[in-house]
């Protein structure tokens, strides 16, 4: 399984971006596809997950309410509609997928899958 990530780029506060992860490769419907942020001298942090099949997602407490992750199976992309975006949201943004939605879909340390990051600058 192969991921690109697209979307990053430099927005002030209060405006919005929508993140691309393509998906290459073969996939079921029990992955979980997720999206991870890294902030200078920070760790990597869990930000949403999505189930490969199905409705199931997962938000992290930071976003709910304004990041959203969806997909479309279809097209084997995956995206993070970012929303009312802050300056504590500046981070290169990972896509990531595990073969198995049960059990750590919010833990970095088990995702089987990376993508390279994408760059998201939030400043006036």
């Amino acid at each position: 399984v192969q991921l690109q990530a697209s979307g990053g780029g430099l927005v002030q506060p209060g405006e919005s971006l929508r993140l691309s992860c393509v998906v290459s490769g073969r996939t079921s419907g029990s992955y979980a596809m997720a999206w991870f942020r890294q902030a200078p001298g920070k760790e990597r942090e869990f930000v949403a997950a999505i189930k490969w099949s199905g409705g199931s997602s997962l938000h992290a407490d930071s976003v709910k309410g304004r990041f959203t992750i969806s997909k479309d199976t279809a097209k084997k992309t995956v995206f993070l509609q970012m929303n009312s975006l802050k300056p504590e949201d500046t981070a290169v943004y990972f896509c990531a997928a595990r073969t198995s939605w049960y059990a750590g879909a919010r833990s970095a340390g088990l995702m089987d899958y990376w993508g390279k990051g994408t760059l998201v600058t939030v400043s006036s």
